[in-house]
């Protein structure tokens, strides 16, 4: 056991002295990952950066998915040492990492968000319902003149699907499949709404696969509009056309709520207190992942961790919830906290 354990520390004594050249390009921490959880890592990167002796880690929105792919393509300094969700990692995922040698991976959760359906200020707020997001954006939809088949999405407006919304044309401007925003909200809009429809609920138990596409396929006929990474971009968007909706975590309404405004959602504001306290129903936690591999081998990880977990970064008068994040309650801080500090990993 202990030539076997020698062995393997030289092995990996070695790829790193092979990685010299790269490493003396990597003294800084590589992260990707969800543009939600951007805004908040780099807050505790440059609180990092100011602090220690280390330099600034360098982050870059990928988005979730997109994330996942770079983090998992392997160990060694190429590749990014921690990545940025805002959704947990599947279970796909964590087979790719295997395959590619990223076997100890640590699992932080940060904290919570709200997914916002928002709007200028110009206009007025609308007030939905899962139902009616679910009918706004899905590629198929129940027939209303054939009740239990399901048709192409045939509504061009808010008021044809449902009365008491305006008439205007439904235009809704969000993220792309790599983007860890659109897992969660068409899971929990869009799946939330479906199923208040007997027939498609009824499915998830004789055809999950089915199920799976009727909830989470959204339309393609222009209503919903693919904006990117770039939450600050649909903000722009949204000032310049009043009309148009925009999704994106709670952070960014927050942080522009001067000339947006979010939707109620089953008669639910999206705010601070209704997200932390479980009212609103669109909300998620978000996280990050760490390769055990890269703590001791590039440097400040272990100091960046430290930080993102210390009460003043994540705690509930902490600077993390002043950019909008949600904080966990004390238990579970303590939790993650714990697992941090002792590296403990997930199971593959």
């Amino acid at each position: 056991m202990k030539t076997r354990s020698l062995l393997l520390a030289s092995t990996f004594t070695l790829t790193m002295i092979s990685a010299a050249p790269a490493m003396a390009a990597r003294d800084y921490i590589s992260i990707v990952g969800s543009s939600t959880v951007y805004p908040f890592a780099t807050v505790v990167a440059e609180q990092f950066g100011k602090s220690t002796s280390f330099k600034t880690p360098k982050i870059e929105s990928t988005g979730s998915g997109g994330g996942f792919k770079l983090f998992c393509g392997g160990i060694g300094v190429e590749y990014p040492d921690i990545t940025n969700a805002s959704r947990a990692v599947k279970k796909s995922e964590l087979k790719k990492c295997a395959t590619n040698g990223v076997k100890d991976i640590i699992e932080v959760k940060i904290g919570y968000d709200g997914i916002v359906l928002a709007n200028s200020k110009k206009a007025a707020a609308l007030k939905l319902t899962r139902k009616d997001i679910f009918l706004a954006l899905a590629k198929d939809v129940p027939d209303p003149k054939s009740p239990g088949k399901l048709i192409p999405n045939p509504y061009k407006t808010w008021k044809e699907v449902n009365p008491d919304l305006p008439n205007t044309k439904i235009e809704v401007l969000g993220p792309p499949p790599t983007s860890g925003t659109r897992d969660a909200f068409v899971e929990l809009a869009m799946e939330g709404g479906a199923k208040k429809f007997d027939f498609i609920k009824e499915m998830k138990k004789s055809d999950k696969k089915a199920y799976k596409k009727v909830c989470h396929t959204v339309r393609e006929d222009g209503a919903y509009v693919e904006a990117g990474e770039n939450d600050n971009l649909i903000v722009q968007k949204l000032q310049a056309n009043p009309a148009a909706l925009g999704i994106f975590g709670f952070s960014f309404l927050d942080q522009n709520s001067d000339v947006i405004q979010g939707s109620f959602v089953e008669s639910t504001e999206p705010s601070f207190e209704n997200i932390a306290n479980g009212k609103y129903p669109v909300s998620r936690p978000l996280f990050f992942y760490v390769k055990k591999a890269h703590v001791d081998v590039i440097p400040g990880i272990k100091g960046y961790l430290a930080e993102f977990t210390s009460e003043k970064a994540w705690g509930e008068e902490g600077y993390l919830a002043d950019k909008g994040m949600i904080p966990m309650p004390t238990e579970e801080r303590k939790e993650f906290a714990a697992n941090v500090s002792n590296l403990k990993t997930i199971g593959m």
